[in-house]
């Protein structure tokens, strides 16, 4: 099968696409100090990508988007389908190509289809593998969602863990603040692509999808030990009902 050639900032994004950068990019260059490594691996890779960031803040978004700009990777977002009703906002995330989620309803499979395709088009998509922003009380990764993973491996394209840590000093993690002064260091660090070649051809099954899962999660969280230089904790906060811990390398039964 013949990939399309990955997809450069040069492309024509369209109007609101431009519209978001030329709001975003120059408040995102100077609010905070930036500190990006690993990104070389974005540029090396052809074709679409999918790229799974940690989430701490509602600040996230424009971080990861500027991070991955700057790397000549115009993200396609996939994000809770709310956030496109916001006014003004939702106009131009809808309009720029953004990939509503519509979660727990018949239209939640579209969310995937529209990844898929933006993947066959040389596309970079992010998916937050959380789901939402981590409750861990100290801002460690939680357990995953199978989105990202799905998508990866429904797609065969590179999945590549990424970690951001600063964005929370800006705005707390479900906090409505917005501290800027003194400006605050924003680390970005782009791993290897999670190894899933031993899963292809495999059922996308929930054995199959913790697995995956799984994976993901232990890079992510040695990621951000390595940038916090601290020790994430023995077990993993799993987000439901009733919150239980998951020991990392354990598959998550709520996975799916």
């Amino acid at each position: 099968m013949v990939r399309a050639p990955r997809v450069r900032r040069r492309r024509r994004l369209g109007f609101a696409y431009r519209l978001a950068v030329f709001i975003l990019w120059p408040i995102m260059r100077v609010i905070v100090k930036w500190d990006v490594t690993g990104n070389e691996r974005l540029w090396e890779a052809e074709g679409g990508i999918v790229v799974a960031p940690n989430h701490t803040s509602w600040f996230d978004p424009p971080v990861v988007a500027f991070a991955l700009w700057q790397s000549d990777r115009p993200p396609r977002f996939l994000g809770k389908e709310s956030v496109f009703r916001v006014p003004i906002f939702g106009w131009i995330i809808t309009h720029a190509g953004q990939i509503p989620v519509y979660r727990e309803t018949a239209e939640a499979r579209t969310a995937i289809r529209d990844a898929l395709a933006a993947l066959d088009r040389g596309e970079c998509v992010v998916v937050y593998p959380e789901g939402t922003i981590t409750r861990d009380p100290d801002v460690w990764p939680m357990s995953a969602k199978t989105g990202a993973v799905r998508i990866a491996l429904t797609s065969g394209r590179p999945l590549f863990p990424m970690v951001q840590w600063g964005s929370h000093l800006v705005m707390g993690p479900y906090k409505k603040e917005f501290r800027v002064l003194p400006r605050k260091t924003v680390h970005i660090v782009v791993g290897d692509a999670i190894e899933l070649s031993d899963l292809a051809g495999r059922p996308l099954d929930a054995e199959t999808l913790a697995i995956a899962s799984v994976r993901l999660m232990d890079a992510i969280t040695a990621m951000e030990a390595q940038v916090r230089g601290e020790t994430p904790p023995a077990t993993r906060y799993v987000h439901r009902k009733e919150p239980r811990p998951l020991a990392p390398g354990d598959p998550d039964p709520g996975a799916a």
